[in-house]
């Protein structure tokens, strides 16, 4: 074996070991968080019926979510649609199509950034701007916090609004490989009863999105799961 081969096997071991490592650590980090977490952040529904909530972040976008939206009505599939903010303006019609699909609003916040990093001015700020926007186009029951990471302090402010949190239980890592093959396997792979699944809509990077729901959509209905808002998962 030649020494250009060695090298690339060995690179290619270590990148393999580098992405097991990142996948444990933020499993255990995942299981950790849920197992003492406050009970006002849903991770997922305890139920032994075959459902699940599929959540879509960072929307909505003028040639994504369109396509988005097209597949889930194929599917007549519902979903809950996180909302930034900042990218309502100019994308009034996709909002009203959003919820005239049947689907429900969640608050982002008003940028695709990491929530817990905000001074607490500057999330109820963000959070306050964001509900304006967002509450004239259909009711706004949840808030998800940008990256997962959220305090108790953030859950107080989230109260006045009459917020739940929710955080989710798969989450296929396609903000961060866009893999259609990796993000499908995860996620068919740890479906459980009332999981909540997290993808992303957003730029055009995550084209990938639309894929992933093309294979995921029906290969979970022919298991017998059903589609259900994060209302409908957990009135």
């Amino acid at each position: 074996m030649s020494r250009t081969n060695k090298s690339f096997l060995l690179l290619s071991g270590l990148s393999l070991a580098a992405v097991a490592a990142f996948f444990f650590k933020a499993r255990l980090f995942s299981r950790l968080v849920e197992q003492t977490t406050s009970d006002e952040v849903l991770f997922r529904a305890d139920t032994r019926e075959k459902v699940v909530a599929l959540t879509i972040d960072d929307g909505p976008h003028a040639e994504l979510t369109p396509q988005i939206l097209d597949l889930l009505a194929e599917y007549n599939v519902p979903a809950t649609f996180f909302i930034i903010g900042g990218q309502v303006a100019g994308n009034e019609d996709l909002m009203r199509r959003i919820v005239r699909d049947g689907h429900e609003l969640g608050n982002h916040l008003m940028s695709d950034q990491r929530s817990i990093t905000l001074a607490p001015e500057e999330f109820e700020r963000q959070l306050a701007e964001a509900h304006a926007l967002i509450a004239p186009f259909g009711p706004v029951r949840w808030f998800r916090p940008g990256s997962g990471f959220y305090s108790v302090r953030m859950l107080e402010q989230i109260r006045p609004y009459d917020y739940h949190c929710v955080v989710g239980s798969i989450y296929p890592y396609d903000a961060q490989f866009h893999s259609v093959d990796f993000a499908t396997g995860y996620i068919l792979g740890n479906v459980r009863p009332g999981a909540v699944i997290i993808l992303h809509d957003g730029d055009c990077e995550r084209q990938g999105t639309v894929e992933i729901l093309r294979r995921i959509l029906p290969a979970l209905q022919k298991r017998g799961y059903r589609f259900a808002t994060l209302s409908d998962l957990k009135p």
